[in-house]
């Protein structure tokens, strides 16, 4: 039986033949085909890397064929509407309806198991507001901020040019530039596809130094000078470590490494952008404090913030720390979480590495808190956002604004094909070859980028006044309910612990974390002390 489809191509090579002699269209075809057939089957049947197609020449090539395919076979036509893969059907669909225009009506009720644990909700209120535009703007600078700036609640996250294609940070670029919102260049710099249509830009400073580093690899202060002067530029972001793979580092190989990628990193075209897993110009807290203060100054005043995926909360502490000690604050703290993450990553570090969004903003909002520290430094929050209540539980936690990457992906025509590493994205966000990221037309997606911005604000609008709110900072941990078990829910404001102000300086600390960590924390140092 494992031999019948390399027998039968045999034996369908004669009767190819014979068929052609009377009609040599269809016999020619009936022995070409056979003839390769066995050729394939053959091959299968002597070669030695493979039992399975060994065993089974030809028939196995059917199932590398399905397993190839196998994503796409699942996604199509097997999960569901609520499965996510990272994302699930219906948050695709969400985001394709808002950057197009679509309303975004559900008839017939809900979808969803509202009795399932893990279910969540923002309460309403009786009295709802009535706000006007809805643009919620942030003021984002602390008191040693000269030139703060005023942000839209919701931005674009980091994404380098490079992880995407050209015409991808066009559209993005162009889409922030139109809605009013900013776009956080991903540690590759700026580009001249950042610059193009001038949209507000968060520099983002990697470990690499990416567009103001030395000829070693080392930060260079004139040249974060000059780039940190351009009006475009509006905030500073220290890129500390990412969701998707924190602590790990990386490199883009000198084979990628095109005309333009050079030109915005500042290396040569064809050399190897080494990303170092940690940051050579600070190695402890108060180092990382005297950072975050020459950056202001060399910028001219403007906000000056940190990225990270929260690691050890001993490090945490001892960062928070080092703030309170040195007086020098940054004045906003990205918390990303590891289910981020728009380019690859090694499978233990997206599955097992860094705490997720919920925790890790948790966590430095109450250290912040606990230090008497927060109403100086505006925490964002990115990792797995999508929708207004994404935002809304995010702020019912304790942030002060949201950034967004994948969605916004999805607005200029990701699929999630999740091929984002090996160069063949189908629709050309993440691709550097021509061929596929002319298929994204710039001039069409950056409104898409645009309508998505400002439906979801809107959306955001709808639910800060449904809950009688003015702000959407206004929602807090008694908004956000959370269904425990099958009889019981909780607000988030009873399901966690939650410092006072000031709680860490009295010395009376009661929660289990700082126990356990705090003391163990200290300013000069992010290692674990007795």
């Amino acid at each position: 039986m494992r031999y019948i489809p390399l027998c039968l191509s045999i034996l369908l090579i004669p009767c190819g033949i014979a068929l052609a002699l009377h009609f040599p269209v269809w016999g020619g075809l009936l022995g070409g085909v056979a003839c390769l057939a066995a050729t394939v089957g053959l091959y299968d049947l002597f070669q030695t890397k493979r039992a399975v197609l060994k065993n089974y020449p030809i028939s196995a090539r059917l199932r590398f064929l399905f397993e190839h395919f196998r994503p796409e076979i699942r996604q199509y036509f097997l999960e569901s509407d609520h499965e996510e893969t990272p994302f699930s059907r219906e948050q695709r669909a969400l985001v394709y309806r808002r950057s197009k225009g679509i309303e975004g009506l559900r008839p017939f009720g809900t979808l969803r198991n509202v009795n399932a644990v893990g279910h969540e909700w923002i309460n309403h209120s009786m009295v709802p507001t009535h706000l006007g535009d809805g643009e919620f703007r942030l003021r984002i600078g602390g008191p040693d901020c000269a030139r703060p700036y005023k942000s839209s609640p919701l931005n674009i996250s980091g994404m380098s040019y490079g992880a995407l294609s050209p015409t991808a940070i066009e559209a993005l670029n162009w889409g922030a530039k139109l809605g009013g919102f900013a776009h956080t260049t991903g540690e590759g710099s700026i580009s001249r596809f950042h610059r193009k249509h001038g949209g507000d830009l968060i520099w983002q400073i990697g470990s690499g130094y990416f567009g103001c580093r030395t000829s070693g690899g080392g930060f260079d202060p004139d040249m974060f000078s000059m780039a940190a002067a351009e009006d475009q530029v509006r905030m500073i972001e220290i890129k500390l470590s990412q969701g998707a793979k924190p602590g790990h580092g990386g490199i883009l190989p000198g084979a990628k490494v095109t005309e333009a990628i050079a030109e915005a990193r500042g290396v040569r075209i064809g050399q190897d952008c080494i990303s170092p897993a940690a940051h050579s110009e600070f190695s402890t807290p108060d180092g990382l404090c005297n950072f975050i203060a020459r950056l202001r100054i060399l910028s001219g005043g403007k906000p000056v913030g940190l990225k990270l995926c929260v690691g050890h909360p001993w490090e945490v502490f001892a960062m928070v720390k080092a703030f309170h000690a040195t007086g020098i604050t940054p004045d906003f703290i990205t918390i990303d979480g590891a289910e981020g993450g728009t380019g690859a990553a090694p499978v233990e570090f997206a599955d097992h590495k860094g705490a997720p969004i919920r925790e890790g903003l948790m966590l430095v909002h109450n250290t912040l808190v606990g230090m008497g520290l927060r109403d100086r430094i505006r925490l964002i929050v990115s990792g797995k956002i999508i929708s207004a209540f994404d935002m809304c539980r995010m702020f019912a936690l304790g942030a002060d604004s949201c950034n967004m990457a994948r969605g916004f992906m999805f607005a200029v025509g990701c699929i999630q094909a999740q091929v984002c590493h090996s160069g063949k994205c189908p629709t050309g966000v993440t691709s550097q070859d021509p061929s596929r990221y002319r298929a994204l037309v710039v001039a069409e997606k950056h409104q898409r980028v645009a309508n998505f911005h400002r439906n979801t604000l809107f959306a955001l609008k709808e639910a800060v006044e449904s809950s009688g709110l003015r702000r959407p900072q206004d929602f807090t941990p008694d908004h956000l309910m959370i269904r425990v078990n099958s009889r019981e829910v909780r607000s988030a404001a009873s399901q966690y612990l939650w410092l006072e102000p000031g709680e860490l300086l009295s010395g009376r600390v009661n929660h289990p974390a700082f126990e356990k960590y705090w003391s163990h924390a200290r300013a000069d140092t992010f290692e674990f002390t007795p």
